[in-house]
């Protein structure tokens, strides 16, 4: 078997048809059994290398011991993986975590670190050793933001033990240290449950990362201002608005989490319980968003593979109700108004006449400018409770906005119809008041004939315009007998917008639950 051109330059340095390693290659197998030999072309440029978990970019040549290329990135795009996650052979894995960037090495890698006694067939035969090329052109820390913002980058500094990683809802032991610009302004150990990290000072990039981490393992994170303490910052640790932030976390110990599809129905429902508890409780402090959450998880408990029977169907189609009603209180509150129509939606597609839900998203209707839509509702409302003191200012509000939206389409339509008028004029005799007819001294001209063209669409548009507007115009009249019956049996106070109660309240016509708080009756 032939060897290396040992002479080669690493601008010039080709795989030759046969390879055999120098004294030069080093074992980088961790049982240095020689399963992996790496042998330096062109060292790189930079002081560290790769950790594991980020994406390396590479371009390699891969060939078996007789020469025979079976594989090469050269011709195409560089090659893209994450490091040590087990999305290359073992070898690749191994001897990459230890090039520097700009490096050109060669790898040899024994069958047992490559594609084993299997092989790869076609190109890869059985128990065959494998000889790479493989040049590290660029690497980068590992995202753990699940999008392309490289909001949550990873830095490993130690490993941890084991294979598995801290879910939502698990209670989690760490040990941080939070940097701004080279100030450490957190120190400290705490515990959490995963998922309510906000209530221990721990920002949502650390709580995301967590999810990454395993047992024992350490860290650095350097997070985006939207996954730090975003556009408020956090006053009492002097970090201002959209800071980056650099946390250093331990990943002491966690409480495992049971999987939705391995819980039992009674597990599902008690689980759902406790968040139902501590969604109310967020609720009442006003975190509307941490409220949200629990919620949310209860939906997803209860709706993944539902097969409740008897009792345990009852009651957790109440607690799903609840569930979502409460979702809709808190995305109203957060003013997510396309959300609350969803959730209010599906409420109501299993009972029309839910007047939480009808109530609720009549809000909604109102918050994204939909006063008739929402008016609609809230006289659902009225027509199910009539003694609810809750409607009747909602309604007065939605009419309120109807007469702002009439008096504007008056005055739109009225311009439009003095613009249309004007263009008549002109189609009909060909030119404008005061202004003298251009005759037409070859009618055969094209460009004569183009514009006569031109003119007769326009005027057929300008038809269809107008018979449109004019079938508008008239529904709209319709419309404004039939709302200004309505207007006259109206009491004057519930005309008032600032009489009008709580915009999230959901008060039923039980008149024992009026002193109570409507947020607290809906949960």
């Amino acid at each position: 078997m032939g060897s290396m051109d040992r002479n080669a330059t690493p601008e010039n340095f080709r795989l030759k048809e046969e390879y055999t390693p120098s004294n030069n290659a080093v074992d980088v197998s961790p049982k240095k059994d020689g399963g992996v030999l790496k042998e330096i072309i062109r060292p790189g440029t930079s002081e560290g290398t790769p950790p594991q978990g980020c994406k390396v970019i590479v371009h390699y040549e891969g060939k078996l011991t007789d020469g025979t290329v079976f594989d090469s990135s050269k011709e195409r795009s560089p090659f893209e993986f994450n490091l040590g996650k087990g999305n290359v052979i073992k070898a690749w894995d191994i001897g990459v975590a230890t090039m520097r960037k700009g490096e050109i090495a060669i790898l040899t890698c024994r069958e047992d670190y490559a594609y084993g006694s299997a092989g790869s067939p076609p190109k890869i035969p059985p128990g065959a050793t494998l000889i790479f090329e493989v040049e590290l052109i660029d690497w980068e820390p590992e995202n753990l933001s699940g999008k392309k913002d490289k909001g949550i980058l990873r830095y490993p500094i130690k490993e941890g033990n084991g294979f598995d990683s801290p879910k939502e809802s698990s209670n989690v032991e760490i040990r941080i240290k939070g940097e701004h610009e080279g100030r450490i302004f957190d120190e400290r150990d705490v515990s959490f449950c995963l998922g309510e990290g906000i209530e221990s000072d721990i920002p949502p990039g650390v709580e995301k990362g967590l999810e990454k981490f395993i047992k024992g393992e350490t860290s650095r994170l350097e997070l985006k201002p939207q996954y730090g303490f975003g556009a408020i910052g956090h006053e009492n640790f002097g970090i201002p608005p959209n800071a980056h932030l650099t946390y250093t976390v331990t990943l002491k110990d966690f409480d495992p989490v049971v999987d939705i599809w391995m819980m039992s129905n009674e597990q599902k429902l008690e689980q759902s319980k406790v968040l139902k508890e501590k969604g109310t409780k967020y609720f009442k402090l006003e975190k509307y968003q941490l409220a949200l959450k629990m919620y949310l998880r209860i939906v997803e408990i209860l709706d993944y593979k539902n097969d409740f029977q008897g009792a345990e169907q009852a009651e957790a189609k109440s607690l799903l109700l609840a569930a979502n009603l409460n979702i809709s209180m808190c995305q109203l509150k957060l003013k997510n108004y396309l959300a609350v129509r969803k959730v209010c939606d599906k409420i109501l597609e299993e009972d029309s006449q839910n007047v939480k839900g009808l109530f609720r998203r009549g809000q909604a209707y109102l918050g994204l400018n939909e006063p008739q839509l929402a008016k609609t509702d809230f006289e659902a409302v009225l027509a199910a409770e009539p003694e609810n003191k809750a409607v009747p200012p909602q309604i007065a509000i939605c009419n309120a906005k109807l007469k702002e939206i009439r008096s504007k389409e008056k005055k739109m339509y009225a311009n439009m119809f003095e613009k249309f008028a004007q263009k008549d004029r002109e189609w009909r005799f060909g030119w404008l008041e005061g202004e003298k007819p251009v005759v037409e001294i070859a009618p055969e001209n094209p460009e004569i004939l183009e514009e006569r063209k031109r003119r007769k669409e326009e005027k057929r548009r300008y038809i269809e315009e107008t018979r449109r507007l004019l079938q508008l115009k008239k529904e709209r009249e319709e419309r404004e007998k039939n709302l200004d019956k309505n207007d006259v049996t109206e009491n004057e106070d519930n005309a008032n917008p600032n009489k009008s109660e709580e915009i999230i309240s959901c008060q039923t016509a039980d008149t024992s639950s009026e002193n109570k708080s409507t947020d607290e009756s809906c949960m």
